[in-house]
């Protein structure tokens, strides 16, 4: 059930036979009035809406990439470190490498991009991009023999696919 927006009015066409089609407009006018000032209050109220999500979402958005960046802080530390003792023990300098670079697999793998660089899996066109097709006798036709490149995510959600060569027909 609707209600007027002001109150109740009487009908233009209510408004008796004997009046005129002016009288007529007198007494429709302030239905219309507000109607237009309710119309008018609506669409401000729509448009402060929009902004206020606008808003909300660039806050969103600020947020998210801070908490990105704040992941990567510890992997920039570690590499200046490593950077500063570049006239240490080469053996020293690797360890150090592979350490930031497991932390970096560890950033990404928390904000939901896992590394997959498996070998002998069956070809996944949502995770793997074909760079070549190699005769192998040893594998099923299909399979991945070589990851060139690894890919991060998921099926439903992939930041890189893995570029990998696969079996092709056996010869």
């Amino acid at each position: 059930m609707q209600s007027e927006p002001t109150g109740v009015h009487q009908d233009p066409e209510q408004a008796g036979p004997d009046r005129s089609p002016e009288d007529r407009v007198e007494v429709a006018l302030p239905d219309r009035d507000a109607v237009a000032t309710l119309e008018d209050r609506l669409r401000r109220a729509l448009d402060n809406l929009r902004k206020r999500y606008a808003r909300e979402l660039e806050r969103q958005r600020a947020a998210e990439a801070n908490r990105v960046a704040a992941a990567w802080l510890l992997v920039l530390d570690n590499l200046d470190l490593a950077l500063d003792h570049a006239d240490a023990d080469p053996s020293t300098i690797i360890e150090g490498v592979r350490t930031v670079r497991d932390q970096a697999l560890a950033v990404l793998a928390s904000l939901g991009f896992s590394r997959h660089d498996e070998v002998g899996v069956p070809f996944d066109p949502t995770r793997h991009e074909v760079v070549t097709v190699v005769d192998d006798s040893e594998a099923e036709p299909g399979t991945v023999v070589r990851v060139l490149r690894p890919g991060y995510g998921t099926a439903e959600r992939q930041l890189r696919p893995g570029a990998v060569t696969v079996a092709g027909r056996r010869g």
